[in-house]
C-alpha cells in the first residue's frame, strides 16, 4: 500500500463536471440532505440517499476530523400527505373531538420518524450532526435561528415574492438566472409542465411559499393569516439556520433537481442576497425493483422496515448490511437494479470480506490510503471494494492485510462481528439438497451446493460406515 494521498473531488450538478472539493472553512465542513417526509415508513428509494450521503460524511469526519464536520439532514414534519394520514388514522377521535388534527399529526410523524432512525441505524448510517423538525422553524424563534415566515417575509420586501389568492408566491421571473441547477429556464418551461398553472400566479413557474389553511388543516399564525409553509420553504430555513447562508455540500435524490432544488437555491439566494446557497450540489441516482419503477400498484414497493422484518422481497429477512453494500454497490450518481440477485451477491461478498476480516487482531488496523483515495473521487465504491476483496484475499492470521480490511468496513459502516457460519442454515439446506437428489432433481440439488459454496461452505458426500446411506458433510473454506 503507497502512502500518497489525492485531495477530494466530487461530481458538481450545478456546473456538471467533477471538482476539487475546497472547503469554505476546513473547520466547519458543511452539509445539508434532504430528509424523509414521515407520513409513512421510509421506502427502499429512500434509504440510498441516506447511505450514500452516510459515507460521504464518514469521508469527511476522516479528511478534517470528527469535530469538523456539521451534517444536517431534516425531517419534513408539515406536509399535506401527513395531513390525510392523520385524518385517516385519527378520524373518528378528530371528530369525536378526542383528538386534535395537530395532535393527530403529531402521533403520526413521531411514530414514522421514530421507524426510519430505527431503520437507518440497522442499515448501518451514523446519526447526523443535527437533525431540525420543520414544525420547529416555522415561526420566529427565540434563539434568533432563521425561521420560515422571516424568510418570506425577507423575500417580499426585496421584491422576489407576491401575496395573491391568500398565498405568498416566488416570482421566478425576478431573478434572472433562474433555473441554473435543472438547466430550465423560464422561456423553457411550458405552461402546465411539472408545475401548477393558476391565474393568480404572475408565471406559470412561480411556486407557493405559504398557503392558507382551513380551519380543520394544521396552520401558524402569520402577516398573511393563518397557515402554512410550502415544501422548499423549509429547507431553505433549516440549512440556514444551522449552516450559515452559504455552505459547503447540499445532497439528495435526482428527482429533488426540480423542483425542489431548483427553488431552495432561488428562495435562498434571494433573500439572503447570495450568489451561492451551497458551493457543490450532489444527487444520487434513481432506484428501480427487479428491472421495473418502483410502485404500490405493481407490488413492487418495499419499505425498509419490510426488508429487514418481513419475508417479501426474495421469501427472506435481509440483514441491513447487505441491503447497505447493495446499494454501494453501484455507484451513487447511477441508476440502480434493486434485486434479489444483487443483494445474494451483496451477503457473499460480506462473508468473504468478514472472513478475512475474523483474521485480524483484536485491535483494528489503519484504513489504508488507497481506501481513502478510492472514496475521494467521487465515491468511487467499485475501486474500493475491489481492493477489499484484494486484502480479503490477502488476509491471513494476525497479519496487516487483515488488519486493515476489518479496519476499512468499520470505517465504512459495516459490522465486523464474526462470521460464524450459521449451522442451522446450512443444516437446512443440506436436508433439501438431499430431498431434491432423492427425487432426481439434479439441477436444485446442484444450485443449493454451489450457493453453499459461494458461502464459504463446502458439501463432501460420502455413505454412512454403518447403514449404507448417504451422508453429507461440510467444512468452511476460507
Amino acid at each position: 500500500m503507497s502512502d500518497a494521498s489525492q485531495g477530494l473531488r466530487l461530481y458538481n450538478t450545478l456546473t456538471r463536471t467533477k471538482e476539487d472539493f475546497v472547503p469554505i472553512d476546513p473547520l466547519n465542513v458543511r452539509m445539508y440532505v434532504c430528509g424523509p417526509t414521515v407520513y409513512d415508513f421510509a421506502h427502499i428509494g429512500n434509504a440510498r440517499p441516506v447511505i450514500v450521503f452516510d459515507v460521504l460524511f464518514r469521508l469527511l469526519r476522516h479528511l478534517y476530523g470528527q469535530t469538523h464536520v456539521t451534517y444536517v439532514r431534516n425531517i419534513t414534519d408539515v406536509d399535506d400527505k401527513i395531513n390525510a394520514r392523520a385524518l385517516r388514522d385519527f378520524g373518528g377521535e378528530i371528530a369525536s373531538g378526542t383528538l386534535s388534527l395537530n395532535e393527530a399529526i403529531r402521533r403520526v410523524t413521531e411514530k414514522t420518524a421514530g421507524q426510519f432512525h430505527s431503520d437507518v441505524a440497522v442499515l448501518g448510517c451514523l446519526a447526523p450532526t443535527v437533525e431540525p423538525r420543520a414544525t420547529e422553524f416555522v415561526e420566529p424563534r427565540a434563539d434568533g435561528k432563521v425561521d420560515m415566515i422571516t424568510l418570506i417575509q425577507s423575500l417580499i420586501e426585496r421584491g422576489h415574492a407576491y401575496v395573491a389568492a391568500g398565498e405568498v408566491l416566488f416570482d421566478t421571473a425576478s431573478m434572472p438566472d433562474y433555473g441554473q441547477l435543472s438547466k430550465r429556464n423560464l422561456d423553457e418551461q411550458q405552461a402546465g409542465a411539472r408545475v401548477a398553472v393558476d391565474a393568480h400566479k404572475k408565471n406559470p413557474g412561480d411556486f407557493v411559499l405559504w398557503k392558507l389553511s382551513s380551519p380543520e388543516e394544521p396552520g401558524w399564525n402569520s402577516p398573511w393569516g393563518r397557515g402554512r409553509p410550502g415544501w422548499h420553504i423549509e429547507c431553505s430555513a433549516m440549512s440556514a439556520a444551522y449552516l450559515g447562508e452559504v455552505f459547503d455540500i447540499h445532497g439528495g435524490g435526482l428527482d429533488l433537481i426540480f423542483p425542489h432544488h431548483e427553488n431552495e437555491i432561488a428562495q435562498s439566494r434571494c433573500a439572503h442576497g447570495t450568489e451561492m446557497m451551497a458551493n457543490i450540489w450532489m444527487h444520487n441516482g434513481f432506484l428501480q425493483v427487479e428491472g421495473q419503477k418502483m410502485s404500490k400498484s405493481l407490488g413492487n414497493f418495499y419499505s425498509i422496515n419490510e426488508l429487514l422484518e418481513t419475508e417479501t422481497f426474495g421469501g427472506r429477512k435481509w440483514p441491513g448490511e447487505v441491503l447497505r453494500l447493495a446499494m454501494l454497490m453501484t455507484h451513487y450518481r447511477e441508476p440502480i437494479d434493486f434485486s434479489v440477485r444483487k443483494l445474494e451477491e451483496a451477503e457473499n461478498t460480506l462473508r468473504k470480506w468478514k472472513r478475512g476480516a475474523d483474521l485480524a487482531p483484536t485491535a483494528a488496523g489503519q484504513v489504508p490510503v488507497e481506501i481513502i483515495d478510492a472514496l475521494s473521487d467521487d465515491l468511487a465504491t467499485y475501486a474500493t471494494f475491489q481492493i477489499l476483496t484484494q486484502l480479503a484475499g490477502e488476509a491471513v492470521d494476525g497479519n496487516d492485510a487483515a488488519a486493515s480490511l476489518k479496519a476499512s468496513l468499520l470505517f465504512l459502516g459495516f459490522d465486523v462481528a464474526s462470521a460464524k457460519v450459521d449451522e442451522g442454515h446450512v443444516a437446512k439446506a443440506i436436508a433439501k439438497r438431499l430431498a431434491f437428489i432423492a427425487a432426481k432433481n439434479w439441477a436444485e440439488a446442484d444450485r443449493i451446493r454451489d450457493d453453499l459454496l459461494a458461502q464459504g461452505i463446502q458439501l463432501k458426500d460420502g455413505k454412512d460406515p454403518v447403514t449404507g446411506e448417504r451422508i453429507t458433510t461440510w467444512e468452511v473454506k476460507r
